[in-house]
């Protein structure tokens, strides 16, 4: 064979086997969500691949006995051809011994050179940049290679089979969703600029409705406007005007014994029609839904859809009321930043990029998110920022009493009748503070 035949058949060789670098990569990079999306358009290709991958096997067996092949085939050709045009061109400096040492190097190199940039890499990387439109391309000749060396693929693939199966390993890709998948894709499209930050937020939101319960979202129950079924007229305007909301919870006797609630816009009718207002005319009172305290945010949000209804009460194990939430509390725990409240609604204020002041009844999740913690200690302890302060210093705190932790030091500045109102976070400077993390201190 001459040197331009085999120089020829090194190339074909090459060939080949970046066609098997670039079977294998796109295979494995394609994205099984883009590959349905192709599917749905009406591309037959797309499905064929997405079989491939769940049963990639016989194929993987197929590139590998393809590159193995021709890495062999690459090196025989490869020495017998360039091999003896090295040695003559060593000669003329070194012995025959040295020269055919040398020029055997030499051919190595050159060879092994070629496969790894023209065979390896650069197709690798090619797959890489678009792993479905070429996996789509190379499916259809895999298949036919498949089918011509079937006998070597099913003596292989058993194999394979047999050493996973004493290992113990899984041999089959694992292809379901999770929501840690979808988030981790919507992180990535956020810092590639494909959304915009807070439109990742809401969707990490939605995904936290499963795990929020109804409490980190309700009005407490001090805040609670509500109505006694037997209050006069006069009672029922005087409380529409001092404390305005879209729904009013009706009571017997107190705020415990809860027969329904009323829509502000059916009692605005009867003001402006001057029509006397009394909450034991029939129909006037509509029933109401109750859901316990441990509900998530999300079971909460099927209840309304199945009665109907857009306003709960949340009660607790022993049936008192602890709070009332609206399908807009909801909602405006999925929107976050993208739904401003009122500036006297606001529980968490920024006052600076090291400091905050947070209401005692923040939910402990939303303390989290504008702190950007993953976790304080004893979670499941409580649900609020004052519980978790209750926790740490195991009492009911007192003004000036603070808690470190995490970097951060949490001071009660307000406390009204044994309720914490009010406390200032700031960021801790320096390791020696966070390594502090943890220890509670009281004063007064």
């Amino acid at each position: 064979m001459t040197l331009s035949q085999s120089l020829f058949v090194i190339g074909l060789l090459i060939v080949a086997s970046a066609f098997f670098s670039l079977a294998e990569i796109s295979l494995a990079a394609s994205r099984r969500l883009r590959l349905r999306q192709m599917a749905d358009e009406g591309d037959p290709r797309a499905d064929r691949v997405m079989r491939i991958q769940e049963q990639p096997g016989d194929y993987f067996t197929v590139v590998q006995v393809g590159q193995n092949a021709v890495a062999i085939l690459g090196g025989i050709v490869g020495e017998g051809a360039l091999s003896p045009h090295f040695t003559e061109l060593f000669g003329l400096w070194v012995s025959e011994s040295k020269a055919q040492t040398f020029g055997f190097l030499a051919s190595f190199l050159i060879i092994t050179s070629l496969f790894i940039l023209f065979a390896d890499l650069f197709p690798k990387r090619l797959g890489m940049a678009d792993p479905e439109r070429l996996a789509m391309r190379t499916a259809r000749p895999m298949k036919l290679l498949m089918t011509l060396l079937a006998p070597l693929v099913w003596f292989y693939s058993r194999g394979a089979d047999v050493v996973f199966r004493v290992l113990g390993l899984p041999s089959l890709r694992d292809d379901r969703i999770t929501s840690d998948d979808i988030l981790a894709m919507m992180e990535a499209g956020a810092r590639a600029g494909v959304l915009a930050a807070r439109e990742q937020q809401v969707i990490a939101n939605v995904f936290e409705l499963d795990t929020r319960t109804v409490s980190s979202a309700m009005s407490q129950r001090d805040r609670i406007a509500y109505f006694l079924r037997d209050d006069p007229d006069t009672v029922i305007r005087a409380r529409i005007a001092e404390e305005p909301f879209s729904t009013y919870p009706v009571c017997d006797g107190d705020i415990d014994h809860v027969v329904g609630y009323v829509d502000a816009k059916d009692l605005f009718q009867r003001v402006l029609n001057n029509q006397p207002i009394s909450l034991t005319e029939e129909g006037l009172v509509r029933k109401v839904l109750i859901v316990p305290d441990r509900l998530s945010l999300g079971e909460v949000l099927e209840q309304f859809r199945q009665v109907h209804e857009d306003f709960a009460v949340i009660v607790n194990e022993y049936s008192l009321v602890v709070g009332v939430v609206t399908l807009n509390d909801v909602m405006s725990t999925v929107m976050g930043d993208l739904v401003m409240g009122a500036p006297d609604e606001e529980q968490i204020v920024r006052r600076d990029e090291n400091s905050w002041l947070i209401d005692g009844v923040t939910p402990i999740t939303d303390v989290l998110h504008a702190l950007n913690l993953d976790e304080l200690p004893h979670a499941e302890e409580y649900e609020t920022l004052a519980g978790f302060l209750m926790v740490m210093l195991r009492r009911v705190p007192r003004r000036t009493d603070s808690v470190n932790w995490g970097g951060y030091k949490f001071e009660v500045l307000d406390v009204d009748s044994y309720r914490i109102d009010q406390v200032m976070v700031s960021r801790l400077s320096g390791s020696a503070d966070t390594a502090a993390s943890g220890a509670a201190q009281a004063a007064g």
